[in-house]
């Protein structure tokens, strides 16, 4: 069965930058499972996998505008430290959830001077070629609960790792939103 709008798919894959260092994979892990064309996984990625089939394989470069898209510059911004609450450690690299104009948002702090932290909203890989080997390793129809809620179910889903309602989940309104 090929991969195609509305399917469950499932791959193995590995992603690496620009110098060839790994940034994630399945290796040692469960497979990545998703719906196709849903926006479940970067559009550059899902164009590469349309019409592949169990046991392709597929190297391919995505680009930053088919990928997380550029940086912008504009989402590096200041905040005081007092606006974090009392006794709230900050330090870089932390992340934290934002709630902005475009919902939730996760910023990453890049630099504290004083009271003032620097914040940085932007993808952590924005701007960047994304480098990706993938093993298509299979493909299915999805099922009505699926495709209403424009994600995959089942054991990993967003229930969480010690979800015991094995592939049955029904995703109640706790599990979607």
């Amino acid at each position: 069965m090929e991969i195609r709008k509305d399917r469950v798919v499932t791959i193995d894959y590995s992603l690496r930058d620009d110098t060839g260092r790994l940034i994630d994979s399945s290796e040692g892990a469960e497979p990545l499972v998703y719906l196709h064309g849903n926006e479940n996984i970067i559009p550059g990625l899902e164009k590469e996998l349309e019409g592949k089939n169990p046991g392709d394989s597929i190297v391919c470069s995505i680009a930053p505008e088919d990928a997380y898209g550029d940086r912008d510059e504009a989402l590096v911004f200041k905040v005081q430290k007092k606006d974090f609450g009392e006794n709230v450690e900050v330090a870089p690299g932390m992340q934290f959830e934002a709630h902005g104009e475009n919902g939730v948002q996760i910023v990453t702090v890049v630099k504290i001077d004083g009271e003032d932290v620097t914040l940085d909203a932007n993808h952590p890989l924005a701007g960047e070629t994304l480098h990706f080997d993938v093993k298509v390793v299979d493909v299915r129809e999805a099922t009505p609960d699926e495709l209403e809620h424009g994600h995959v179910h089942g054991k990993h889903d967003e229930c969480g790792e010690d979800c015991d309602c094995g592939d049955d989940c029904d995703c109640d309104e706790d599990c979607c939103s």
